[in-house]
């Protein structure tokens, strides 16, 4: 399946590029899995949603990020590799949690469903993070505002669906 995925993501992306994009957008930070091989398949700038991430923690002199997402964003190394570019080290939850957190995304908020226990349930998490080092939390889904926001916490909030197409919008000037 993730060759498929792969497959189609570069396939797009071509044809992105040659319907006269300046520059390309994936909007899920979890297909960011493959952001490599679209970057190697195009000639136009992929504007990687870790990248802009870690571009506004380093303004904000964040050293050590929490990483909320799917279980492939925290999991695998596709995240953590790109924000260590900028020296920022990433803590994730634990196991338990980390399929709590995939469960919430997958079966809750990717389906229009809020719930005030998950919600306060995902902001135990967070403050866990926070115990163990984290000076913000990287929301890195783009369901995960549905339920935590800046109001919610006391230390930063990096909302990347925000803060991707901000960086888009500056793009195009």
């Amino acid at each position: 399946q993730y060759e498929e995925v792969k497959n189609e993501l570069v396939t797009v992306a071509k044809k992105v590029e040659k319907s006269g994009a300046e520059c390309l957008l994936m909007c899920s930070n979890t297909v960011h899995l493959f952001a490599e091989e679209v970057e190697q398949a195009i000639s136009i700038p992929l504007l990687h949603i870790g990248d802009v991430s870690a571009k506004k923690m380093v303004e904000q002199n964040i050293k050590r990020i929490g990483l909320l997402g799917t279980k492939q964003t925290m999991e695998q190394d596709f995240y953590k590799s790109r924000l260590a570019k900028y020296n920022i080290e990433t803590i994730i939850p634990n196991d338990e949690e980390r399929t709590f957190i995939h469960h919430v995304i997958l079966d809750e908020l990717s389906r229009g469903i809020i719930s005030e226990t998950s919600k306060e349930r995902l902001l135990q998490i967070t403050k866990s993070l926070i115990q163990n080092g984290a000076e913000g939390i990287l929301l890195g889904c783009t369901e995960i505002p549905l339920l935590i926001s800046q109001n919610d916490l006391t230390v930063p909030v990096f909302d990347t669906a925000f803060l991707h197409a901000n960086t888009a919008v500056q793009f195009a000037g």
